[in-house]
């Protein structure tokens, strides 16, 4: 089995009040997974700002971390993309926004885009810190899709890597799927039981799954795995929120077309209201 492994990992690097944080998760999650970092400034050079950037690095001295900034100028969409392709970056992480009024996480508009349009996988950070706050609870999604066996495999080597304690795979089924109305007591035992064999048909499938994950992946983490009915994309992101999972998983979308995101499906619905970190793989 080949899993997913990340080579470099980019950072859009903002001088904002999360600088230091965003660098710090960015730096540590580089550390752990063995990788090159790439912080990427949307700006001309300025050797103030490089001073700054390389002064909060120097806490990652020991850990020899390998490193470069750029100071590109441009449209910010546009240059992240292209640095993600000319760097070949297969990790980019990026930061949420905190709507105050609602008290909800949602993505700022660049950061938007960047996640729909990139070519590697995404990492969505809410609430990045300087100190390491641990990653315990992995949530990943368990669709019958032809991108599941690489998330799920992605998940479990982010976890070893992490030192998460349990990881949870959600198979998330549609409601029309029981397709039974409920008006009566005979009725609502059929329900019962398609919703039954419909549990335990996705339970084998992802268990098929499971058993592919290498031991040394997976020996010191409690896996378990979990059916729910609804809508794809709010369930599981609803899920996430309930149980306090610390990372979300997820399939990266197929298509992210006008049409889907003027009626949401999947990632979209994450993308609305962020339950947690989130880890989109491509």
């Amino acid at each position: 089995m080949s899993f997913k492994k990340f080579n470099t990992i980019g950072v859009g690097v903002a001088f904002s009040p999360n600088l230091q944080a965003n660098i710090f998760e960015a730096a540590r999650l580089a550390v752990f997974l063995k990788c090159d970092l790439v912080l990427i400034h949307v700006g001309q050079e300025n050797d103030n700002k490089k001073a700054i950037v390389e002064q909060h690095l120097n806490s990652f001295g020991a850990e020899k971390l390998n490193y470069r900034i750029l100071f590109l100028p441009g449209n910010p969409v546009n240059v992240i993309l292209t640095a993600i392709k000319e760097n070949t970056i297969d990790l980019m992480v990026l930061g949420a926004l905190k709507q105050e009024n609602f008290f909800k996480y949602y993505l700022g508009s660049i950061a938007r885009q960047i996640t729909r349009q990139a070519s590697c996988s995404i990492l969505l950070l809410i609430n990045p810190s300087v100190e390491r706050v641990p990653c315990n609870h992995i949530v990943v999604n368990g669709l019958k899709d032809p991108k599941t066996k690489d998330t799920i495999q992605s998940a479990f080597f982010v976890g070893y890597k992490l030192k998460a304690s349990k990881i949870t795979v959600v198979e998330e089924v549609a409601q029309e799927e029981v397709n039974v109305k409920v008006d009566d007591d005979k009725t609502l035992r059929q329900s019962t039981i398609v919703r039954e064999r419909l549990m335990m048909r996705e339970k084998k499938r992802v268990e098929k799954l499971l058993r592919e994950i290498p031991e040394v992946y997976s020996k010191d983490i409690v896996v378990k795995s979990q059916a729910i009915f609804g809508k794809r994309g709010y369930s599981i992101g609803h899920y996430a929120q309930i149980v306090r999972a610390d990372l979300l998983v997820m399939n990266a979308p197929s298509k992210t077309s006008f049409w889907d995101r003027l009626f949401p499906h999947d990632i979209e619905h994450i993308l609305g209201e962020l339950p947690t970190d989130v880890l989109i793989i491509r």
